[in-house]
């Protein structure tokens, strides 16, 4: 943490031994030359990603956001350049993405709200600020100038205390009456951190009057494991827990994989939202992003499916289209765990139901197919957060300034 403020912008990012990679999407691209302009530069950058075009952040997100200009996917291309910086850097507690995207002045009038969303991550915390701009009061370029401003205020404040920088002081006087800032953070116990820098594979969560905690790493065998990603929760997931709990005859746990194949990790904010969701059940964070490394992280467990986990079990394209690692996945999950409880589900306007599909007899032989009689619940999160977006709008725990 730095104790006090350099003269220039990049003797405060040097003094802090930042590592920085940057995302800029649909606006904010001002702020470069800020900070590449100026000597010593190359001590704290080590690259900047602007993906314009919507297949251009899909490619560096791993899909399609559910909405472009966004908090949360700020938070994303922020992860996705800490993750970068890691990579190039080969560090961790200095790393730092920080990103913003923008919906700004443009040729044809918008018909939404012109605004910023600026975001920035690391080992220790996850910063985002977020400014709503009154419509055609600037110009594009003084727009642009305004998010430069917001993702250099985000970055400094994710590697310094100090709230009296000059560049939040020369935002502030730029916003109009009506304009706020809408800002959140969230830092993380150090379990959490220790889970995203690597240190830990798996750690159990308790909820206590709020705050949450990762403890350590404790016995993890012979479980019962309920995995997903669990945005949000739903009563779907809650009734297959309770019958799975029967077949069972065990307390189900709930497994939340900070990591994603082909994705950026989850930031700690989104993390903290979901964990949110599991007050008085049992949680484990994990970095297992595949079902082969959750039953290696639970071995001698059970686990509960559903139709479409089950039916991933079995493509080769999730093995590189190799029939061998194919093979060598399906005995390994014969051999390590005790069991999988799959359930059907709807998709695309269809029930699926798993024990119709063409499975590894040994891999049949180890699943408890839940028959449509026994449950069927036609809900999604992706239904849920589509509904949330046309209807309500996201809400969050956020602080105005």
């Amino acid at each position: 943490m730095a104790s006090s403020l350099p003269a220039s912008l990049i003797e405060l990012l040097k003094h802090s031994g930042a590592q920085i990679v940057l995302v800029t999407s649909g606006g904010g691209t001002q702020v470069i030359p800020q900070l590449l302009s100026q000597g010593g530069a190359s001590n704290v950058m080590l690259e900047v990603l602007v993906p314009y075009a919507k297949s251009a952040v899909a490619d560096v997100l791993g899909s399609h956001p559910e909405a472009y200009c966004s908090d949360r996917t700020a938070r994303q291309l922020a992860v996705a350049g800490w993750q970068r910086s890691i990579h190039l850097s080969s560090q961790g507690q200095n790393n730092v993405g920080v990103a913003v995207t923008a919906s700004l002045r443009s040729e044809k009038p918008k018909m939404g709200q012109h605004r910023v969303h600026a975001a920035a991550h690391q080992v220790q915390g996850t910063v985002t600020a977020t400014v709503q701009l009154t419509k055609n009061a600037r110009s594009r370029l003084e727009e642009e100038h305004v998010a430069a401003l917001l993702c250099l205020d985000v970055l400094v404040s994710a590697i310094t205390e100090k709230t009296d920088h000059p560049w939040r002081k020369e935002l502030e006087l730029l916003l109009l009456p009506e304009e706020k800032i809408v800002r959140d953070e969230y830092k993380p116990p150090v379990g959490w951190q220790k889970l995203f820098s690597s240190e830990e594979v798996a750690i159990p969560i308790e909820i206590n009057g709020g705050a949450q905690t990762g403890q350590s790493s404790v016995q993890m065998n012979n479980r019962l494991i309920f995995s997903g990603s669990f945005a949000p929760l739903h009563k779907g997931h809650l009734a297959m827990a309770r019958i799975a709990e029967e077949i069972a005859e065990r307390p189900v746990e709930w497994e939340l994989s900070v990591t994603n194949v082909d994705k950026p990790m989850l930031d700690y904010i989104e993390v903290s939202r979901r964990v949110e969701q599991f007050k008085g059940k049992t949680l484990w964070l994990s970095r297992a992003a595949t079902f082969i490394e959750k039953v290696h992280v639970f071995p001698e467990s059970t686990f509960v499916l559903g139709a479409d986990t089950y039916a991933r079990l079995i493509d080769p394209k999730y093995y590189h289209g190799s029939q061998k690692r194919l093979k060598d996945a399906v005995r390994t999950i014969c051999r390590q765990s005790r069991g999988l409880i799959v359930f059907g589900r709807m998709q695309d306007q269809e029930f699926q139901n798993p024990i119709t599909f063409d499975v590894p007899p040994a891999l049949r032989e180890i699943t408890y197919f839940v028959s449509e009689r026994e449950f069927r619940m036609d809900v999604s999160s992706s239904g849920i957060r589509a509904n949330k977006m046309e209807t309500t709008g996201a809400t969050c725990r956020l602080r105005v300034d």
